[in-house]
C-alpha cells in the first residue's frame, strides 16, 4: 500500500473547518445584536407608546374631573331654584290664607271685645285685647273652636282693669291656625 501522507489535508481541511465556525460565530454574533436591538427598541418604543397613552388618559380624566365640578356647581343652582320656586309657590298659596284668618277673626270676634294686636309664630297665633267682661272672652275662645281656620285655643292672661269707671279684662290667648282645605 502506499503511503499518502493526509496530515497537510486534513490540518487544511481543519482550518477550512475553523474558519467556517468563525464566520457562522460572527454571523451568529451579529444576528444576536440586531436580535437585542430589535428587542431593545421594540420594548422601548411599546413603553413610549402606553406613557403617551397614560398621558392622553390622564389629561381625559382632568377634563371630566372640571365637568364633573361643573355638573355639580350647576346641580347646586339647579337646586338652590328649585328651593326657591317652592318658596315662592308656597308663599303665593298661602297669600289668601292672612286674607281668611283676618276674616275669620272678624267673624268670631263678640261684641263688646276689641283686639289689640295679633301676632303669627308659624302655625301659632297670639292674641291680645280687650273685653267688657270674662264671659265674652269665653263666646270668643268656643267661636275660634268652632271656626274652621283655628283651633286649640288657649288661654294665657286674663288681668281685670277699670279704666273711666268701666271695668275691662286685657287677656292674651293663643290658638293654632289650621287650613280647611
Amino acid at each position: 500500500m502506499s503511503r499518502i501522507n493526509l496530515l497537510p489535508w486534513r490540518e487544511q481541511k481543519r482550518q477550512e473547518q475553523q474558519r467556517e465556525f468563525s464566520i457562522i460565530a460572527g454571523f451568529a454574533a451579529v444576528l444576536a445584536c440586531i436580535g437585542v436591538f430589535y428587542a431593545y427598541t421594540h420594548v422601548n418604543g411599546l413603553i413610549e407608546y402606553q406613557q403617551n397613552r397614560n398621558t392622553f388618559l390622564q389629561n381625559e380624566i382632568r377634563l371630566m374631573d372640571r365637568q364633573i365640578a361643573e355638573i355639580k356647581e350647576l346641580q347646586a343652582t339647579r337646586d338652590a331654584l328649585v328651593a326657591r320656586i317652592n318658596i315662592i309657590q308656597q308663599l303665593q298659596s298661602s297669600r289668601p290664607v292672612v286674607v281668611h284668618l283676618f276674616d275669620e277673626l272678624v267673624t268670631t270676634l263678640p261684641n263688646g271685645m276689641h283686639l289689640t294686636s295679633v301676632v303669627q309664630r308659624g302655625n301659632s297665633l297670639e292674641i291680645n285685647g280687650r273685653a267688657e267682661s270674662n264671659a265674652r272672652i269665653s263666646a270668643f275662645m268656643r267661636n275660634l273652636e268652632d271656626s274652621p281656620w283655628f283651633n286649640e285655643p288657649v288661654l294665657q292672661v286674663i288681668e281685670v282693669q277699670v279704666q273711666n269707671n268701666q271695668r275691662l279684662s286685657h287677656f292674651r290667648l293663643t290658638v293654632q291656625q289650621k287650613n280647611p282645605s
